[in-house]
């Protein structure tokens, strides 16, 4: 059923039904094809850009949608409640804008946001690595000075769109320490550029993640972003946007599994009424909806902070554990309203279900989210 949301503008009313007829057409008449046969849907993201998703909440002057990040994150759900491969994509693509949009010199952001924003290409994050997944100060790539620009070597994993990207926001050691750390935008296609064979996944099996072995490549002096040394500091500013679109994901997921568990359970009757009538599943189903509602309460909280310049990276660690926990749960439930039919592949809930589990895992996993908040409290 269709969300009753509190948008700021009628603009934004406007374009969240422009989203939904958009998402209804290309997205959920398409997602069980490609899901169960593991195939990317070619053609699909340059829908997304020609509609203006891809850079929603970056200005207007360099092609952007220059929508609050109340807005974007609510467009994020709708489409992650059609399909959270595609929502995903889309939330870590603005990810991978974020360092030039907010690091880049004038040069840069005139040179390359106009075409990162508008829709024609699409972009991957390359933060993690095989041994530094929630240390990011471990990594161990390495992009070494030289008179023509840098030289990248190591390996980097874990990259959603990975081998499909057209661009990289690339994290690479320029020094040591943890200050030793740079950031550089990176062209999907480069000498001594390869990727491994894409992961064989839970979820999420219609956009590739895979590792990225980096063999020397060249990269022009000027894809440095920020300064060298800059690069965790670029990382986690840009992870706290990050998890917000994780967390918008999870909750546009969890509405769906919601959906469909309420749809079946007024239309299965045991005992002579309908399931929904049974007060034990009737109040299953209610704690399914308190957590959804939840859930988009806590990412809009972050957000609007965010769209008054205020502090929120702890509100962004709260959102996101608790949306994606909420997802695990709600998806898990949804499976048991179905009962025997939910452990089948006849319904969607079990996707669902699988879908759910990586969220709690990436951007950060939710035992790091309590650890953020955590210091926060200490902090005080």
């Amino acid at each position: 059923m269709a969300v009753d949301r509190l948008l700021p503008t009628q603009e934004a009313e406007d374009f969240l039904d422009l989203t939904r007829d958009l998402a209804d057409s290309e997205l959920a008449t398409r997602v069980e094809e490609h899901e169960r046969a593991q195939t990317y849907p070619e053609g699909l993201f340059a829908v997304l850009g020609q509609a203006g998703l891809l850079g929603l909440p970056y200005p207007e002057q360099y092609g952007g949608g220059a929508q609050p990040y109340e807005v974007y994150l609510q467009v994020l759900e709708e489409l992650a409640a059609r399909w959270a491969a595609v929502a995903v994509a889309t939330s870590v693509h603005g990810l991978a804008c974020f360092p030039v949009a907010t690091y880049g010199t004038d040069a840069q952001k005139q040179r390359w946001l106009p075409e990162l924003l508008g829709g024609t290409v699409v972009g991957g994050y390359s933060l993690s690595e095989p041994q530094a997944g929630s240390d990011a100060a471990a990594l161990t790539c390495r992009a070494v000075a030289e008179p023509g620009g840098y030289r990248v070597t190591g390996t980097k994993a874990w990259i959603t769109h990975g081998g499909r990207a057209d661009f990289y926001a690339l994290f690479a050691r320029t020094g040591e320490g943890s200050r030793g750390i740079s950031c550089l935008l990176a062209p999907g296609q480069a000498d001594g550029l390869s990727f491994g064979r894409p992961e064989e996944k839970m979820g999420l099996h219609a956009i590739p993640t895979t590792t990225a072995f980096w063999d020397g490549v060249l990269l022009d002096p000027d894809r440095l972003l920020g300064n060298e040394g800059q690069g965790l500091q670029i990382a986690f500013s840009a992870l706290d946007s990050g998890r917000l679109g994780i967390a918008a994901c999870a909750t546009g997921l969890a509405q769906s599994a919601l959906d469909a568990a309420v749809a079946y359970a007024n239309q299965r009757t045991t005992f002579g009424k309908k399931i929904v009538d049974h007060q034990g599943l009737g109040f299953l189903l209610a704690d399914m909806a308190a957590a959804v509602d939840s859930a988009r309460a806590t990412y809009l909280d972050a957000a609007r902070r965010r769209d008054l310049g205020r502090p929120y990276g702890r509100q962004a660690s709260v959102a996101k554990l608790i949306a994606t926990d909420a997802a695990m749960k709600v998806t898990t439930d949804a499976v048991q309203v179905f009962g025997g039919y939910g452990y089948t592949r006849d319904f969607p809930v079990e996707r669902y279900m699988r879908e759910a589990k990586i969220m709690q895992i990436f951007e950060g996993t939710n035992q790091i989210q309590r650890l953020v908040i955590s210091r926060g409290l200490a902090d005080r």
